[in-house]
């Protein structure tokens, strides 16, 4: 299943962030999960663009847990960071041609940021009894642990590893001792059989969307930092972004 853009257009539209958590398609995999108790990988983020420390982040949770289906996610509402760069339609089309090329990529767009939301949508989209891998780098991690995101924040973290795992990758400084030293306080540790580490090379480990679209404003090569299927879709859409701001 592929959409158009005025389709996706119309589906971010029905999105209601403040509303009960829905999540809609905008490509499904061609293997993807049909039958109760298969393994999902989730990898939610900006994908402003996608990098190649994203694919590498998911092909190392793929390898180590045997992930029947992956599912990219943009948020309509993002709790870490406001929407900049591309319009979402435009990140969720680059994300799909990525995955058309892949046999178990999919990729959806969900009214709500935080984890826990993210949960309950895809429970209402998926058969019952399947299994949540949430695919993050270090960064994101941390976040899932701040306070100021939640009411009860104890309460929803059970809730929330009572029906996930995460698979967390180190991310530039951040290595596995910097992840464990995080989860070795008290009110963490007891989240830490949920959770699992994934290694990054230090090269994959620095690429950053930012680093990427730095380099697109100055006209620097980014060949060695996306994905080769969308390399040039990413050049022309930024491109045109980035023409578009300077006429403003």
């Amino acid at each position: 299943m592929e959409l158009s853009q005025q389709k996706i257009e119309g589906l971010i539209d029905q999105l209601d962030s403040n509303g009960v958590p829905q999540i809609r398609r905008i490509y499904q995999a061609r293997n993807r999960i049909t039958e109760q108790g298969n393994k999902l990988g989730i990898f939610s983020g900006s994908f402003n663009p996608m990098t190649i420390s994203h694919v590498e982040m998911i092909h190392a949770a793929q390898s180590r847990f045997e992930l029947d289906e992956v599912l990219l996610v943009l948020a309509k509402a993002n709790v870490d960071k406001e929407v900049f760069g591309l319009p979402l339609t435009k990140r969720l089309i680059t994300l799909s041609y990525y995955a058309k090329k892949q046999g178990n990529f999919s990729v959806a767009v969900s009214s709500h940021g935080r984890y826990i939301e993210k949960i309950e949508a895809l429970k209402s989209v998926f058969p019952s009894k399947t299994e949540f891998y949430f695919i993050v780098g270090y960064d994101t991690f941390v976040r899932i642990f701040d306070c100021k995101y939640y009411t009860d924040i104890y309460a929803e973290l059970d809730q929330l590893f009572s029906q996930c795992r995460l698979i967390v990758a180190n991310r530039g400084n951040h290595d596995a001792k910097a992840i464990c030293d995080f989860l070795s306080f008290p009110n963490r540790q007891v989240y830490a059989d949920k959770i699992d580490l994934i290694g990054l090379s230090d090269f994959h480990a620095d690429v950053s969307s930012t680093d990427i679209r730095s380099r697109l404003e100055s006209g620097q090569s980014i060949s060695d930092l996306v994905p080769a299927e969308i390399k040039q879709l990413v050049i022309d859409y930024y491109q045109k972004a980035i023409n578009r701001s300077h006429h403003m």
